[in-house]
């Protein structure tokens, strides 16, 4: 076990400080989110009568939340709302005109929104440590979280996914880090600042930095600043770790920067000999991101074998391992705690297999993860069929904002099966209208009937892209192939 600089009486006093300042019981608006489901586990954990509500319930976090106890309500009635409801939690989806919302207002029932409720109530006393970005922030989050429990550290953590290496998404750990992922998403409506404000981390990773949550925010310059507002809150003790030569981090960093930085690469250069070259880098063994070796000042320090692809991914792990070695833990221990980490559900995860096809659930949402992450399985399976079924569901694809760039993203795959959901700001059709790959359909079922109308002669990997629930479709076609 890794020596802490306090001792562990330190760490159990300030373990204890850990108690919700007022209220007992509380009632979470918006429970089956990533964040507020994993709030809710930690609630829990701390001793609170944990309710809530929400209306889109679906699996992994519905199924987490029941397993701890926690009663979940299918829509937003006032009746929810027993009498002895200390807080409500107010998640970020919610609006003015949601009739729980208006019954909290006119009742003057206390209430807070979630970054707020776990600055106040757990992050206190800790030392945070925070991966933001555009993309990779759950499974980056997931490996650090890994890499410290790996090393002994009883860290924390609060995840925007289910991560397989632990049970659930968050712990509230017994030690004094507590690592979380950081997102730029507004708090609330009632608080327009982005949720990683709230947090205060001592160590910081921004992984990437792009255009993304038109809903929320004008333009990247927007985004930009609510970065900035987060770097200001760095101390001068602690540590941001940052991507070489990210143009849009480096316009946020030229704005203010109190803190130490760290960069790194992936196959950089021969030379490794310009002044702005990070001393710590991966070089790929496999051109698929299964296997790469880890250098700082040139000497190799370890090797990373896994089963995960992609380039990203190969970038998370340097973010994951150079902000634990920040924490205390030496990057060979880190490197044996990466080539154990097993993932995140709906990360490329694989939820079926037959002789003949590999079925895939990943999360996708932005055109940059798509590319990369249809690139890491191109270089895994080489000339093998790829088939992707793609739901534009997040706010910014439904708005058109990533029409000149979806396509393109997409073209690793050798068909694309489009769900048209009907709610798009946009036609599906003048998109894909030069592309032979492309299918376009308006229900699930016609999907799933074209992808069994021939039954594949060799193998194929079939890749579910949707960051919701994808009206079962998941589940449609497991028991098709079952």
């Amino acid at each position: 076990m890794i020596q802490l600089e306090s001792d562990r009486s330190a760490k159990q006093e300030q373990t204890t400080k850990m108690t919700p300042s007022k209220a007992n019981s509380i009632h979470i608006l918006g429970i089956c989110g990533t964040f507020m489901g994993s709030l809710a586990l930690l609630a829990k954990a701390l001793g609170c009568k944990v309710s809530g509500s929400d209306a889109n319930v679906y699996p992994p976090m519905s199924t987490q939340l029941e397993n701890a106890g926690i009663e979940i309500y299918d829509g937003y009635t006032t009746d929810q709302l027993s009498s002895d409801i200390d807080e409500v939690i107010i998640g970020n989806a919610l609006s003015r005109g949601n009739p729980l919302v208006e019954h909290v207002l006119n009742q003057r029932i206390p209430y807070t929104s979630g970054p707020e409720w776990l600055s106040k109530n757990i992050l206190q006393n800790r030392w945070v440590l925070a991966i933001s970005g555009t993309h990779g922030k759950t499974t980056t989050t997931s490996m650090l979280a890994w890499i410290l429990t790996h090393a002994g550290l009883q860290p924390g953590f609060l995840i925007g996914g289910v991560p397989k290496n632990f049970e659930r998404s968050a712990e509230l750990g017994s030690g004094e880090h507590f690592v979380i992922e950081a997102d730029e998403y507004d708090s609330a409506f009632f608080d327009k600042r982005s949720k990683f404000i709230h947090y205060k981390p001592k160590t910081l990773s921004i992984n990437n930095l792009e255009f993304d949550h038109a809903d929320i925010f004008d333009d990247l310059a927007a985004i930009q600043k609510q970065f900035h507002h987060l770097v200001r809150t760095i101390p001068s003790e602690g540590q941001i770790i940052l991507p070489n030569q990210d143009l849009y981090i480096e316009q946020v960093i030229e704005k203010g920067c109190w803190t130490p930085i760290r960069k790194f690469s992936v196959n950089p250069a021969a030379s490794n000999s310009t002044p702005d070259t990070p001393t710590n880098y991966a070089k790929l063994i496999e051109p698929s991101g299964n296997k790469f070796e880890i250098y700082t000042d040139q000497e190799k320090v370890g090797q990373v074998e896994w089963q995960l692809t992609g380039l990203h991914n190969v970038c998370n792990a340097l973010s994951a391992l150079l902000a634990a070695e920040h924490a205390g833990v030496p990057l060979p221990k880190g490197i044996e705690a990466l080539c154990k980490f097993q993932g995140v559900t709906r990360r490329m995860e694989i939820i079926a297999r037959t002789d003949t096809v590999c079925l895939y659930d990943d999360f996708a949402h932005h055109p940059t993860a798509i590319e990369t992450t249809l690139a890491g399985l191109r270089n895994q399976v080489g000339e093998e069929t790829i088939k992707v079924i793609i739901e534009p569901r997040s706010n910014t694809m439904q708005m058109g904002m990533h029409n000149d760039t979806i396509l393109a993203s997409l073209q690793k795959a050798d068909e694309i099966f489009w769900y048209d959901p009907g709610n798009l700001a946009w036609e599906l059709k003048s998109v894909t209208k030069n592309d032979p790959k492309s299918h376009i359909f308006d229900t699930v079922p016609d999907i799933i009937s074209k992808l069994f109308q021939v039954e594949p002669s060799s193998m194929e990997h079939w890749v579910i892209m949707s960051n919701g629930g994808f009206n079962n479709i998941h589940q449609k076609i497991k028991s098709r192939l079952s």
